[in-house]
């Protein structure tokens, strides 16, 4: 059998004398392997080393490579819920997994409604009280990033089978396509869930899926952020700033004159202000410090605080850190050459997107630190200035949220080439309104079947209703993101989309009842078609809408006709709202006689929408192009 060479062999670090072989994280008591596919065991030890593996009696050998990695590959098993024991030893040791478990293992991941707890849902005591299944598992991926693919997770991590004391922090929707799917195939059902509130899609893409779509050149700017934020920085630094001098023709962090600069009421949240700038924006702050020849001397540290969302922050002029975070501390180093004896002025853009915005912590956490000195308050003195730019600013290819792959370097890397049936992406939002969302989708799902199976099954669910309505045709960019999701599965031979338009809350972000989302995860996991629309084609004045997955026939409910359909020409301003008919698995719709070159449904970022199947599953919102 050809040998599987390990994700991550050139980041492994030898392992100390007389250590036992370690093994990648996944590999912990009670883990679920998938059925039917190659087991393939990852570790390090000493280079060099002969390591033998033994797995419910079968057995395999490796030599550990010259960085000390290995990796067993043994046959694979059929499913069974009964526990066999994984022990792997060379000369230095041994070590043990129990209580292995083989079912289907899933991935589940995505942003802020993937993370989702059960305790957090709808009914979310109750559903806990009565989930007890120790064949039910899942594992928890701590949060953390790191600018190139690690080996390990950021913490301790551990299987934990569904019980009333374990359910209520599993993701909600993850364990409600679990729990159907054990209902269904009765064999054990395992998922990794590795999920970051916010997050950009960019931030799990693998190495080689941010070389595919940002390029050699940004990819190498993320690199030597790891070796050297400072140069990493000064070498972003004139993205950002020519975004704000397209934007607005001032230099801020330069020439402040152009600034209408008042006092910061608080060191608090600028939305808790009495009197304060716009909610979503980008506020701009200053300060001024003074510092003799011996506190520069040596450059020092510089604390603004947990900024929310971004900051972008320069001494004298200098750029000194672009960082993402809502609880990121921003620590920056400040070398000598950036200071000078006398009047220092610091100068920092806060930009938000959403909630609360500005400074975070505590007015005693900022503060300069010179080296080998006390550190000095930075608690008072600080004035801020309206931006007027309600756009968010560019990211750093190092961004918490957003950088290139940081989020699967430290959260999805280290699973390593550990099998599985396939994943569930819940995300988007953060997404709305950048361009080329499909693109980065078909990289994500490319990534994840290099490392966990060329033949996993990718489960899209497409963003529910959020948001604005409308009386009439718009542009959406929630619509956009769904009709972006909709072609990247459309495009793909093995992946589905999950609607979702009738189980989103227009003003709630974060729907609190997952279940319907669960259980069409697992129909489509079970390979049950789920509605898609396939074609739009004209004939005798009639545009029909064909849809696959239909089960019932379409039906529009609380009516006679669909809501939310509408013609569009070239441009937004000829999309018009028209009847159309529910007819078995098509949509009719009758030419009213003005240019037709696209249907829409659903497009608005919070529809109203009456569309169903015979099963009550929601049809999806979609673009297609009049054939």
């Amino acid at each position: 059998m050809k040998r599987i060479v390990p994700l991550f062999a050139s980041l492994a670090v030898p392992v100390a004398a007389n250590a036992q072989p370690v093994l990648s994280p996944v590999w912990q008591n009670h883990v679920v392997i998938q059925q039917d596919k190659p087991v393939v065991v990852e570790g390090w030890t000493e280079s060099g080393a002969a390591v033998n593996g033994t797995l419910g009696g079968d057995n395999a050998r490796a030599t550990a490579d010259a960085d000390g990695s290995f990796s067993l590959t043994f046959r694979p098993r059929t499913a069974s819920a009964d526990p066999i024991v994984l022990a792997v030893a060379d000369a230095s040791g041994s070590t043990q997994v129990t209580d292995i478990v083989v079912g289907d293992v899933w991935l589940c991941s995505g942003q802020s409604n993937m993370a989702w707890s059960i305790g957090a849902s709808l009914r979310g005591n109750l559903i806990a009280q009565g989930s007890e299944d120790p064949l039910l598992r899942m594992l928890f991926v701590p949060l953390e990033t790191a600018a190139a693919p690690m080996r390990d997770f950021a913490g301790e991590v551990s299987w934990q089978s569904a019980s009333p004391e374990t359910t209520g922090s599993f993701s909600a929707a993850c364990y409600f396509m679990l729990r159907d799917l054990r209902a269904a195939t009765e064999v054990p059902q395992g998922a990794v869930h590795s999920s970051w509130g916010g997050s950009q899609i960019r931030a799990w893409l693998t190495p080689e899926g941010g070389t595919a779509l940002y390029g050699a050149e940004q990819m190498a700017l993320l690199d030597g952020f790891a070796s050297d934020p400072l140069a990493a920085v000064t070498e972003f630094a004139p993205v950002w700033e020519d975004w704000w001098r397209e934007a607005t023709g001032r230099e801020p962090w330069s020439d402040m004159s152009a600034m209408d600069w008042q006092p910061v009421p608080e060191i608090a949240p600028w939305t808790s202000w009495e009197e304060g700038p716009v909610e979503i924006g980008n506020v701009w702050f200053r300060r001024r410090l003074d510092l003799t020849s011996e506190q520069i001397a040596g450059g020092g540290v510089l604390n603004i605080g947990v900024i929310d969302d971004l900051d972008a922050t320069w001494v004298n002029g200098h750029a000194v850190g672009f960082t993402h975070g809502w609880s990121n501390e921003r620590q920056y180093t400040v070398p000598r050459e950036f200071l000078q004896e006398g009047t220092n002025e610091i100068v920092f853009a806060a930009s938000n997107s959403y909630a609360g915005g500005g400074m975070q912590s505590e007015a005693e956490r900022l503060s300069f630190t010179p080296e080998g000195g006390p550190a000095i308050s930075l608690a008072e003195g600080w004035l801020y200035a309206d931006g007027g730019v309600s756009e968010m600013p560019p990211r750093a290819p190092w961004d918490a949220n957003a950088g290139i792959g940081v989020m699967h370097n430290r959260m999805i890397a280290p699973i390593g080439n550990f099998a599985m049936k396939g994943a569930a992406w819940y995300q988007g939002e953060s997404d709305v309104g950048i361009p080329g969302y499909a693109d980065r989708l078909r990289e994500l799902f490319a990534g994840w079947r290099r490392q966990m199976g060329a033949d996993m099954q990718m489960l899209v669910i497409q963003l529910p209703n959020y948001g604005d309505t409308a009386s009439e045709p718009v542009e959406s960019g929630w619509a956009q993101i769904r009709a972006d999701e909709l072609a990247a599965v459309a495009a793909d031979a093995n992946a589905a989309l999950i609607p979702t338009l009738d189980v989103g809350e227009a003003a709630d972000l974060h729907p609190p009842d997952k279940t319907a989302i669960g259980q069409r995860l697992a129909l489509a996991a079970q390979g049950i078609a789920l509605p898609m629309p396939q074609r739009a084609s004209l004939q005798a004045d009639i545009i029909t809408v064909t849809f696959s997955g239909v089960e019932g026939g379409l039906r529009a409910l609380s009516g006679a006709y669909p809501l939310g359909v509408e013609l569009c020409g070239e441009r937004q301003e000829s999309c018009r709202f028209v009847l159309a008919q529910a007819n078995g698995n098509t949509l009719r719709i009758w030419s009213d006689g003005q240019p037709a070159t696209r249907v829409r449904y659903a497009w608005v970022d919070a529809p109203v929408v009456n569309l169903f199947d015979g099963r009550g599953i929601a049809v999806p919102g979609f673009e297609l192009p009049i054939e």
